[in-house]
């Protein structure tokens, strides 16, 4: 009976991971608000009820999509860069890693998160809310790895870490965005070069 009901188990985490893979390409391209139960259980052939018996409404699947979508970006951008020593290797790593998971179009719209804030940034609720909590983590997290290089001496100490984060930050969601509309890398070349500019100041 264990192993049976342990096998039930593991196939349903696996379409919960499959469907969660098909909603977050959605949600790169059409927003949260174009997930929809109907739509994912047409296009992966699951029945409504399945899909109802994973999430159980349009608002927990936006929510799991978040979600999702943090575990990814962490995979590919914060683990990764964790390789290396603190400091400003580490730094550039985090933001190196974000601009090559966004170009290698990981997702068809590119970077989730980028996408999914702009959709929700004016619209207050637990999505608003998801979303945000998961930015306000990744700015600290850079915060905290800009102050550790300025305390190994690698940046000037009267460094403005918020300021500079937010600085180098806004290179990379501009070439985010810019590489999706003209369709082109030359964002993400122009991104990297401001980034060392500013780093190097």
């Amino acid at each position: 009976m264990g192993m049976k009901t342990d096998g039930r188990l593991l196939r349903g985490e696996q379409t919960r991971r499959l469907i969660l893979r098909h909603a977050m390409d959605i949600a790169s391209v059409d927003g949260l608000e174009g997930l929809s139960i109907g739509r994912l259980a047409t296009d992966l052939g699951i029945s409504k009820s399945g899909l109802f018996a994973h999430f159980g409404s349009k608002e927990e699947l936006q929510l799991a999509t978040v979600a999702a979508g943090r575990e990814v970006f962490q995979a590919e951008v914060v683990e990764p860069a964790r390789a290396l020593p603190p400091g400003i290797a580490r730094v550039r790593a985090l933001l190196e890693r974000w601009m090559d998971y966004a170009e290698r179009r990981i997702f068809p719209g590119g970077c989730i998160i980028y996408a999914i804030s702009a959709e929700f940034d004016a619209r207050p609720g637990r999505i608003r809310d998801a979303i945000a909590a998961n930015r306000a983590d990744w700015q600290a997290y850079l915060e905290r790895s800009l102050e550790r290089a300025v305390e190994l001496g690698e940046l000037p100490p009267d460094s403005d870490v918020p300021q500079l984060a937010f600085e180098l930050e806004s290179h990379v969601l501009h070439a985010v965005g810019a590489s999706l509309l003209y369709d082109s890398a030359e964002p993400f070349t122009r991104a990297r070069a401001a980034v060392a500019t500013r780093l190097a100041a």
